[in-house]
């Protein structure tokens, strides 16, 4: 399965973990499209390119990892997924941060994230107990992953009769 591996990239760490994860998914058979390796193929750090190559991963993934850590995730993920839903992509929501920062309403698949962003995906790994191995995390990816069903529906729009009703 084609992945876009959705998620910060600002720091050492996050680079480093990212770079695993990636690893990992690609071990179980994926081809992984990460955007900070990505990048590092650009002859220049121009704001258009970089939108359009993240863009472009975005549009050719079949799926979407989308690491939904920190007290507020990261915008740029946010708006990966947001691309990602309208497209009808599945996304794959991966949280391992045991602080909440959700809307937590009746219904809301993972309370501890925003509304938007649990309501929007497909399936949920949410392993916050810090003593979760980082192999035991990644299976749970890779299940999640096998779990996505290319017959399922995934969320659209609805390009109906009522197309921008409100």
């Amino acid at each position: 399965m084609r992945l876009y591996v959705a998620g910060p990239l600002f720091t050492q760490a996050e680079r480093a973990w990212n770079e695993r994860l990636a690893a990992a998914l690609s071990a179980a058979g994926h081809d992984v499209f990460l955007p900070q390796t990505e990048v590092k193929a650009i002859a220049t750090l121009d704001a258009d390119l970089i939108f359009k190559v993240d863009i472009d991963g975005v549009r050719s993934a079949e799926a979407i990892v989308a690491i939904l850590d920190g007290a507020d995730p990261d915008s740029g993920t946010s708006f990966e997924c947001g691309l990602a839903y309208a497209l009808g992509i599945p996304i794959v929501a991966l949280r391992t941060d045991f602080r909440a920062g959700g809307d937590a309403l009746p219904n809301q698949k993972l309370a501890t994230i925003n509304l938007m962003l649990a309501q929007s995906s497909s399936a949920i790994v949410n392993l916050v107990d810090p003593s979760t191995s980082f192999e035991t995390m990644a299976a749970s990816v890779v299940s999640a992953l096998a779990g996505l069903s290319a017959t399922d529906p995934v969320s659209r729009f609805d390009r109906g009769s009522d197309a921008g009703s409100w």
